[in-house]
């Protein structure tokens, strides 16, 4: 496996071969967290487990969030734990994650927001950005301030919006993905598996 340079910048095919070597990019038939299906799944935690990979994305992703002022960088268990390690390693700021209790996104291991904390949400991927936003409501519960979503990859094809916060990602995929009544694997009787890290509500 070819590592970067971690002074070059990358441009959206660097950061895709990476994903691609290191197996993160999935074909298939995959059951996902929002519960719809599809035929591509991206597995962020295949090439984050390389942690010079996961230092060249972090890297980047921080690049994008320069010169904000930002205090902290937060993530949800589990995808967005070492992203946000990585870009508060680049931005030289402490990085916190938050993880469910009783099925609801929590503050534990006695993490704490501080009111005006200026706070960068950042997670590996994103379809519809529910995690993303239950941490953003946890930052604003705590009285600190959002100011920006950074992901490794987007796949909500743009449309994900949080409430208007600057929203910075590596790569965009516009992944389709199918309501199971009219997904046309089921209909072609390939069976799903479950890639993701957390049960379907």
């Amino acid at each position: 496996m070819s590592d970067h340079s971690t002074t070059e910048r990358l441009n959206e095919n660097d950061i895709l071969d990476i994903f691609k070597e290191t197996g993160a990019l999935l074909q298939g038939h995959f059951l996902l967290t929002s519960g719809k299906h599809s035929a591509r799944y991206m597995q962020c935690a295949q090439v984050l487990q390389y942690p010079r990979k996961a230092a060249v994305l972090g890297k980047e992703l921080a690049r994008k969030f320069e010169g904000m002022e930002i205090q902290t960088v937060i993530g949800p268990a589990m995808g967005g734990i070492v992203v946000a390690h990585e870009v508060g390693r680049n931005l030289g700021i402490k990085s916190i994650f938050t993880e469910r209790q009783n099925g609801e996104m929590a503050l534990r291991r006695g993490f704490k927001l501080e009111p005006g904390e200026k706070v960068l949400v950042v997670e590996d991927v994103i379809t519809t950005g529910g995690s993303v936003k239950e941490v953003i409501n946890i930052v604003k519960e705590a009285g600190a301030v959002p100011v920006g979503v950074g992901v490794l990859v987007d796949r909500s094809g743009g449309k994900a919006d949080f409430d208007g916060l600057l929203l910075h990602s590596l790569i965009q995929m516009n992944i389709e993905a199918y309501e199971p009544d009219d997904c046309p694997l089921c209909k072609q009787g390939i069976p799903w598996e479950k890639p993701g890290s957390r049960g379907i509500k």
